[in-house]
């Protein structure tokens, strides 16, 4: 549900032009990044932190252009704190991205 190749690429595209391997090296950046913003929502403790990181989550995925992670992002900050199944379905999504 939340690989999103084309906006990704189209959004790295804009921000550096036709640079295949800096596209590259971007991309691994962004899988990264979402990597360890899951990592800080797997260890949320209270509503405010779980909340917190998956907003931060959500606005990763939208300034990379990831439409689809961003809304799973945003629909995770609505869950109960550290509910399985909505960590097991954006740990599928975060994986996507490498």
């Amino acid at each position: 549900m939340a690989y999103d190749p084309g906006a990704i690429d189209a959004a790295l595209a804009a921000a550096v032009g036709d640079e295949p391997g800096l596209i590259a090296e971007l991309r691994v950046a962004f899988h990264e990044s979402a990597e360890r913003a899951l990592a800080q929502l797997e260890k949320a403790s209270d509503e405010a932190e779980w909340r917190e990181n998956a907003w931060r989550l959500k606005g990763l995925a939208a300034s990379f252009g990831a439409v689809r992670l961003m809304a799973l992002a945003a629909d995770v900050a609505d869950q109960p704190v550290g509910c399985e199944q909505t960590l097991r379905r954006l740990r599928r999504a975060v994986d996507r991205l490498a």
